[in-house]
């Protein structure tokens, strides 16, 4: 039967499949403790569904094993770290764009959304597992959307190990991995789990610009900058504004710096998906979206997540810390913006930018 979900999900487009039991993952007092020291920041999410994470039996009655799969993100070569394993890591800030008025979207957001590419392909896995079996099987399926420690029980599964980043890397995809999962009454048996193979390595660590990796398999989200320009509502703390760079929707710096994307192999499920105008997107175009243009522009992507307001706050921020005079008057007329938290940062960048020229001027 296992031979059978694994030829149907790699018919589908998933790059892996593999099976665990439905106990709770090992990892769950550390999450707890997580949560308790608020380093989920506004996620309040995570708190409120914390029961059902470390308890799958929670999630759905009579539970007995988990399917985890992985779809690879990566398109070929450009996707892959260049250094070999024994060469030192890339310098910190090697992902910013050197065009004053170009933004960086993280690669996994350079798509159409992948909750629905991947649903689509996942819902068709989950029915075959509850034809095949011939019994009264219940199924649920997440993409990264349900209560439930998806990477702890992938590790487990063996799909990867979880990095001194908290992200799940697989020793053949890389770092550019989606998860998914089918939680299923039916019983099947379990692989075996993958060892982490980070050793000495700490290249994630180091190439972390706002040090939000505060130790090896600790991650302050708070001051991660996917968190900052993606689940914050409100203003960027100050502190952190200068080290976001160009970064206009997450960030892959720790995923990046990982040598085991050399063994990275582009995906077929996503690649029909891909939106090369997000690749190098003009700050200073997006900056003058209005409501009906942001939904027009982002349609079908992750990215409406932050709506116009977080995400030309994004903008306003990277417009600050890598523009020029000739964002001045877009910044402008976004510094009387009717959203506060867009005409705030709209100031803060002007600001920066003529604290540049006068610098240079003198």
């Amino acid at each position: 039967m296992k031979t059978a979900i694994r030829q149907r999900a790699a018919e589908l487009g998933f790059d892996d499949c593999r099976f665990t039991t439905a106990t709770p993952p090992a990892s769950a007092e550390k999450f707890q403790n997580w949560l308790a020291g608020k380093q989920n920041g506004e996620m309040t999410w995570l708190e409120r569904n914390a029961e059902k994470r470390i308890e799958p039996q929670k999630v759905l009655a009579d539970v007995k094993s988990i399917i985890a799969l992985a779809v690879s993100y990566a398109q070929g070569d450009e996707w892959r770290v260049a250094n070999d394993m024994e060469q030192p890591a890339a310098p910190r800030h090697s992902s910013l764009a050197t065009r004053h008025s170009t933004g960086v979207v993280a690669r996994y957001a350079q798509f159409k959304d992948y909750h629905d590419v991947i649903g689509e392909k996942l819902k068709l896995l989950t029915q075959f597992v509850n034809q095949f079996s011939g019994a009264d099987t219940s199924s649920l399926w997440y993409v990264d959307t349900g209560p439930i420690l998806e990477r702890d029980l992938a590790q487990r599964a063996g799909i990867g190990f979880i990095g001194k980043h908290t992200n799940l890397i697989s020793r053949k995809l890389g770092n550019w991995i989606f998860l998914a999962e089918i939680l299923t009454t039916l019983e099947l048996e379990p692989d075996a789990p993958e060892k982490n193979h980070c050793g000495n390595c700490t290249r994630c660590i180091s190439a972390c610009p706002t040090n939000a990796i505060t130790a090896p398999f600790e991650l302050d989200a708070r001051k991660c900058i996917s968190y900052l320009t993606i689940e914050l509502k409100g203003a960027i703390p100050l502190e952190f504004r200068k080290a976001i760079g160009n970064r206009i929707y997450g960030c892959d710096d720790c995923l990046a710096a990982c040598p085991w994307n050399k063994f990275a192999r582009a995906g077929n499920l996503m690649k029909p998906h891909a939106r090369t105008d997000l690749a190098a997107p003009d700050l200073i175009e997006l900056l003058q979206l209005d409501d009906a243009g942001f939904k027009s522009h982002f349609a079908g992507t992750p990215m409406l997540r932050t709506k116009r307001r977080g995400f030309l706050r994004n903008v306003c921020v990277a417009l600050g810390n890598m523009g020029d005079e000739n964002a001045l008057p877009a910044l402008g007329k976004a510094a009387a913006d009717y959203e506060p938290l867009i005409a705030e940062h709209a100031r803060w960048a002007v600001s920066e930018i003529e604290a540049r020229s006068s610098g240079k001027q003198g």
